[in-house]
C-alpha cells in the first residue's frame, strides 16, 4: 500500500545552455569568408505537470533533486548545438507549486495551482543557448569577433502541496468511526483500531451507490484548537478545503472519554469556521455513528434536533452493522451530483487553458526593477536582464558595447535615470558592475530582439518604480 504524502520540497535545476560559436568561414579560394558560428543548444526545462493518473506525491518523498539535460555548444559552419531534453515531473491534480526562499525555506509566492489534467508549469527553465557570431552582423560590423555564452540554468527549491480532490470529506473527533465508515462505504482499507489518532494520513475511497459514484476522504481526527494548529490541525484541515460536501461524523456513545455528542458537534463546526469562514457555509450532512449501542435514543434525538435546526441533513447509522448506510450513501451521492451540476453550470464553457501558468512565468521573467543600494550604487533586478549579462563575454569589448546598447534599448537606462542614477554612479547586475554613462541614443544598424520588457512596480520600501 503506497504511503500518502501531501507536502514535499524538491530541488530543481534546468539544463545549462550551450555557448554560441565565434567562427569564420575558411575555404580555399574564399579569402574573406563571413562569420559562420552556430548557436548553442538550449538547456532542458524542469516541468511540473498535473495528471489524473496519480493520487499522491509519494514519488518525491525520497528523491529530492531533479536535473534537466544541458544543451551542447555551437560549432563552425553554422552547426547549432543540440537542445537538452525537458524533464517532466508528474503530480496529482490539485497540486499547488510554491517558490521557496533559498535561505529560510519559507514559501515566497505561488508559482501555479494545477487543478486540471495536463496543466503544467516550468519551474526551472533551461538556460538559453548563446547566439553565434552570425547574429551580430550589421552594415558597420561585418566581422563580429564575439558570440554569446550559454546561460547557466537556475537551481532552487520549490514546495509541492497536494490538496485532496475528493467530493466529500469525513470529519469529526478522533475515534468516532470515520475509518470504519469509509471501509464500509468503499473498497478502501484504512487502518482501524480502538484508540485515538489511528488515522494519521487521509484515506481516499470510491463509493458507488445506485446510479451515483463519488470519492470520499477520511480525514484524520480533529480536536479543539485544530484551527490554531493543535494536533496537526492545519495539516488535516487543509484537505477539507476543496471538498464540495462535509460529512460530519459524531460518536453518539461519547467514545472512551464519554464526551457529549452535542458538544463534539459544536466544537468541530467552530473549528471549521475558525480555519476558513467558507467552510462553515459548506453543505454538511451530520452522521450519528454507533447507533447500534443500546440506550442512545435520547442522544440521537437531541443531535438530530441540533443538526436540522442548523439546516443540515441528518442520518443515524452503524458502521459496525451497516444499519442506515445505504440511505446515507444514496443521499451523499445525490448531494454530490447536485453540487457537480452547480459547478459545471458556473464553470466557463471554453476549454481548459493548460498554458496559463507558463504565460504568467514569462511575464514575470520580462519584468525588472531598480533598487538603490546607497553611496551612488544601483542594482537592476530581473531574470531577463540578468540573463543578458551572464551570456555576455566580458573580456570582449564589442560584446560589452552590444550589451550596453541592448540594455538601453529595452529601457534600463531610462529606468535608472528616473530612479535618480547619475553619470559616474555604479550599476550592478547579478555579479557584474559598470559605471553609468547616461542613456544611449545611437542604435543604427544594431540588431535587437527584446522589445517587451517592462519595469516592475515597487514591491518593498526602497525599491524604485522606473
Amino acid at each position: 500500500m503506497s504511503q500518502f504524502t501531501d507536502i514535499c520540497r524538491i530541488n530543481v535545476k534546468g539544463g545549462d545552455g550551450g555557448a554560441g560559436c565565434m567562427s569564420f568561414r575558411r575555404e580555399a579560394y574564399v579569402p574573406k569568408g563571413g562569420p559562420d558560428g552556430g548557436d548553442g543548444g538550449r538547456g532542458g526545462n524542469v516541468v511540473i505537470q498535473a495528471t489524473s493518473q496519480l493520487s499522491s506525491l509519494v514519488d518525491y518523498r525520497f528523491k529530492h533533486h531533479f536535473r534537466a539535460e544541458r544543451g551542447t555548444h555551437g560549432q563552425g559552419s553554422r552547426r547549432d548545438g543540440k537542445c537538452g531534453e525537458d524533464l517532466i515531473l508528474k503530480v496529482p491534480m490539485g497540486t499547488i507549486v510554491r517558490e521557496l526562499d533559498p535561505e529560510t525555506q519559507e514559501p515566497l509566492y505561488v508559482v501555479a495551482d494545477l487543478t486540471h489534467d495536463g496543466e503544467y508549469v516550468t519551474v526551472a527553465p533551461g538556460g538559453c543557448g548563446g547566439r553565434g557570431n552570425t547574429h551580430f552582423v550589421t552594415s558597420t560590423r561585418r566581422a563580429p569577433a564575439f558570440a554569446e555564452k550559454g546561460e547557466p540554468a537556475e537551481e532552487h527549491w520549490i514546495e509541492l502541496e497536494m490538496k485532496l480532490m475528493a467530493d466529500a470529506a469525513l470529519v469529526g473527533m478522533p475515534s468516532v468511526g470515520k475509518s470504519s465508515l469509509i471501509a464500509r462505504m468503499s473498497a478502501a482499507r484504512p487502518k482501524i483500531a480502538d484508540y485515538p489518532f489511528t488515522t494519521l494520513v487521509p484515506n481516499l475511497g470510491m463509493v458507488r451507490a445506485g446510479d451515483y459514484s463519488y470519492v470520499v476522504a477520511d480525514v484524520p481526527g480533529l480536536i479543539e484548537g485544530a484551527s490554531d494548529g493543535r494536533g496537526l490541525g492545519h495539516q488535516f484541515l487543509r484537505h477539507i478545503e476543496r471538498t464540495a460536501l462535509i460529512m460530519h461524523v459524531i460518536d453518539v456513545t461519547g467514545s472512551f472519554e464519554d464526551r457529549d455528542p452535542l458538544e463534539d458537534y459544536r466544537v468541530i463546526n467552530d473549528e471549521l469556521a475558525a480555519y476558513a469562514s467558507e467552510l462553515a457555509e459548506r453543505p454538511q450532512i451530520v452522521v450519528a455513528n454507533k447507533c447500534d449501542v443500546s440506550g442512545m435514543t435520547e442522544r440521537v434525538a437531541a443531535l438530530r434536533q441540533a443538526a436540522t435546526a442548523d439546516g443540515h441533513m441528518f442520518f443515524a447509522v452503524s458502521a459496525l452493522t451497516g444499519a442506515g448506510l445505504n440511505s446515507l450513501m444514496l443521499a451523499v451521492g445525490e448531494q454530490v451530483s447536485k453540487l457537480r451540476q452547480e459547478l459545471a453550470k458556473d464553470a466557463p464553457a471554453e476549454e481548459v487553458d493548460t498554458e496559463q501558468w507558463e504565460r504568467v512565468r514569462h511575464e514575470r521573467d520580462r519584468r525588472f526593477r531598480v533598487v538603490p543600494e546607497g553611496n551612488g550604487i544601483w542594482r537592476v533586478l530581473g531574470r531577463g536582464i540578468e540573463r543578458m549579462c551572464v551570456q555576455t563575454d566580458w573580456e570582449n569589448e564589442d560584446a560589452i558595447i552590444y550589451l550596453q546598447h541592448r540594455l538601453s534599448r529595452i529601457g534600463v537606462d531610462d529606468a535608472l535615470e528616473k530612479a535618480g542614477c547619475r553619470a559616474g554612479d555604479e550599476v550592478r547586475i547579478t555579479g557584474y558592475s559598470f559605471a553609468y554613462e547616461g542613456a544611449l541614443d545611437d542604435f543604427e544598424d544594431e540588431v535587437f530582439e527584446d522589445t517587451d520588457f517592462a519595469v516592475e512596480p515597487s514591491l518593498d520600501d526602497g525599491e524604485i518604480d522606473g
